[in-house]
């Protein structure tokens, strides 16, 4: 047998790091960047100057354009766009430098609103939302669903990318393998375990095993669309087919959210976290189900669920 050349394992070894480096980022996060590449490119084609490298001070000028219409979250998501290109490309990035950072800073200290967080969904709520699944196929899939993605604190790619293979039913639940999550990058994976539920219309294990055996699933994507005509589809449901299974069943029932708040599939993961703060669960148990890896970013969600419950108001006696 011939080996290859050192000059094409080389060559070979380079392509293939290009492809990993790639994948460094979830398809949703380079969709992402690559429109906002595409916005910068096209504005600096305007005026007439060349995207890479760029100085600060154009970069600020960019940020200016976009002041009155991007909120916070947009305008940073475009600093990293643009800087990850630069640094792929070689080119030294700095986003602290002054020019950025005190543009950025201005901008939202004139135009900067408050973000709108997603609703966390309650579990009356919850119980509202599926209470609207018909027994038809789409009815049972999208009961499955929504009763799973809460009870297992889901973030909506996670549920879309669950396969039978990772499911194991056992007589007290089901244990549910995640294999690669958004704080999972390298593919770790995670088992998580669900217990049967109190009520027979809101268990998440009797409402999957009723999908499952419905749409006779035996392997591969278990949440699958559904064509107008009543047959399932072999591909699995895009994560954004999510958001508007959850905003179609929030119509029917007549679920509202408060206008500084978004009606998000996050509102399930939320949701989970909120009402299992209220009824006591710990934080570390909260978190070894939710696969936070940050303290703070789990408590975040506790912290709205004490706004109320733990308020120093109920201390001034009115």
């Amino acid at each position: 047998m011939i080996g290859r050349t050192p000059a094409l394992a080389v060559a070979a070894d380079l392509d293939a790091a290009a492809a990993y480096s790639k994948t460094a980022y979830s398809e949703a996060t380079r969709r992402a960047y690559r429109a906002d590449w595409a916005d910068w490119t096209g504005w600096c084609a305007r005026a007439g100057v060349p995207p890479l490298p760029a100085p600060p001070e154009l970069v600020a000028a960019y940020l200016s354009s976009l002041a009155a219409t991007h909120g916070r979250s947009s305008l940073r998501r475009r600093l990293a766009a643009i800087g990850q290109a630069h640094l792929l490309a070689g080119h030294s990035w700095m986003v602290s430098h002054p020019a950025i950072r005190t543009t950025l800073r201005g901008i939202l200290r004139r135009h900067g609103t408050p973000s709108r967080q997603a609703a966390a969904l309650t579990t009356a709520e919850i119980r509202r939302l599926v209470a609207v699944c018909d027994g038809g196929l789409t009815g049972v899939r999208d009961r499955a669903m929504l009763l799973i993605g809460f009870a297992g604190a889901l973030r909506r790619s996670e549920l879309v990318g669950i396969d039978r293979e990772h499911i194991t039913l056992t007589h007290e639940g089901l244990r549910l393998l995640i294999p690669r999550a958004k704080t999972d990058p390298e593919g770790e994976g995670a088992e998580i375990g669900l217990p049967r539920g109190k009520a027979t219309e809101t268990c998440p294990v009797r409402a999957l095993r009723h999908w499952l055996e419905l749409s006779d699933t035996a392997y591969g994507p278990v949440f699958r669309k559904i064509d107008k005509w009543g047959t399932i589809e072999t591909g699995r449901l895009c994560p954004e087919a999510v958001r508007q299974i959850l905003r179609r069943r929030a119509t029917e029932a007549g679920i509202t959210v408060p206008a500084h708040e978004r009606l998000s599939p996050h509102g399930l993961r939320a949701g989970f976290i909120t009402e299992a703060y209220k009824e006591g669960a710990r934080d570390e148990a909260i978190m070894g189900h939710t696969r936070h890896a940050d303290l703070k970013t789990m408590r975040r969600y506790v912290r709205r669920a004490k706004l109320m419950e733990e308020s120093p108001v109920k201390l001034l006696g009115l």
